[in-house]
């Protein structure tokens, strides 16, 4: 992963938003290709290594069934009892390979006294990280970049990023980490992420109780499937309670790895994200093209 990849996210995101709004046409690859401003050759090589299957496969999955899902709406393809049970006969659960501790009342209430936090910023296919560990696992991983929709160039934000994780943890005793993280950045954002679970990623987040148990609901959404706010609410059995739900999503401290972006609106769509609802959308596209190309290979 390098640095170029942060650009690469905004071409591709643009094209994904093309294909989005014109899956019905069936737009050739001379198309998306001008939508993310690139030569038809140069967008194949792009796309085909951002998500490990070439545009026309992805334009035979994600443009015929997982765009008419999100904009229909309704035909959720997560199953409630696979859900509810934590068990899934077609996809891997996060839960599977990630732990997710929550910090003691007492570090949470001293915003993080006697915490030791190494934090870096890193790129990823979906723009530029922040990411922070304690001893315990990882407390923070947020997206850093705004998405121009009339330009190519990330919008640096990493003072922000830096200054809402001091804001979380006033107390703490917070440091750069030098770029030790690399390579755990490069197992996270790797499609082996969803087949390799040998080594446990632990998670070590500050919040509330209820929101550590809606944190902990969402780790049990399958790679490539699909929750709403009421679903969620019912798997933790506070089925009255989507709407706080919805603000315990939108507290999620650790992107990606709690998988917020598979929560969509009962009505369809994909709603908001806190870190965009494009990259949101870009980040459900690179997933399913995960498991739709471990599908082919099982076939």
């Amino acid at each position: 992963m390098t640095e170029s990849s942060e650009y690469d996210y905004f071409r591709i995101a643009k094209a994904i938003n093309f294909v989005q709004e014109n899956f019905r046409d069936q737009p050739g690859l001379e198309e998306i290709a001008d939508a993310a401003h690139l030569s038809p050759h140069h967008f194949q090589r792009m796309f085909t290594s951002w998500a490990g299957i070439s545009p026309k496969k992805y334009l035979q999955y994600i443009s015929a069934s997982f765009a008419k899902t999100l904009m229909k709406g309704g035909n959720f393809t997560l199953s409630n009892i696979a859900y509810a049970t934590g068990l899934s006969g077609t996809s891997r659960l996060h839960d599977l390979f990630i732990t997710l501790e929550a910090m003691t009342p007492g570090i949470y209430k001293s915003g993080g006294e006697s915490v030791n936090i190494k934090y870096g910023f890193y790129p990823t296919p979906f723009g530029e990280i922040l990411l922070a560990n304690t001893d315990k696992g990882i407390c923070k991983l947020s997206f850093v970049t705004k998405k121009e929709l009339d330009g190519d160039k990330a919008v640096p934000m990493r003072i922000s990023a830096l200054s809402e994780l001091k804001e979380e943890f006033p107390n703490a005793n917070i440091q750069e980490d030098g770029g030790s993280c690399e390579l755990l950045v490069k197992r996270i954002f790797s499609p082996e992420l969803f087949s390799d679970s040998s080594e446990m990623i632990r998670l070590n987040v500050k919040g509330t109780p209820f929101q550590v148990k809606v944190w902990e609901a969402l780790l049990k959404i399958p790679v490539g499937e699909l929750a709403s706010y009421n679903q969620v609410a019912e798997v933790i059995r506070k089925p009255t309670a989507s709407r706080a739900v919805g603000s315990a999503i939108g507290k999620n401290p650790v992107a990606v790895l709690i998988p917020c972006h598979r929560v969509i609106r009962q009505a369809g769509g994909i709603g908001g994200y806190r870190w965009d609802p494009t990259r949101k959308m870009t980040i459900l596209n690179w997933e399913q093209c995960q498991v739709f190309d471990e599908q082919l290979i099982a076939s």
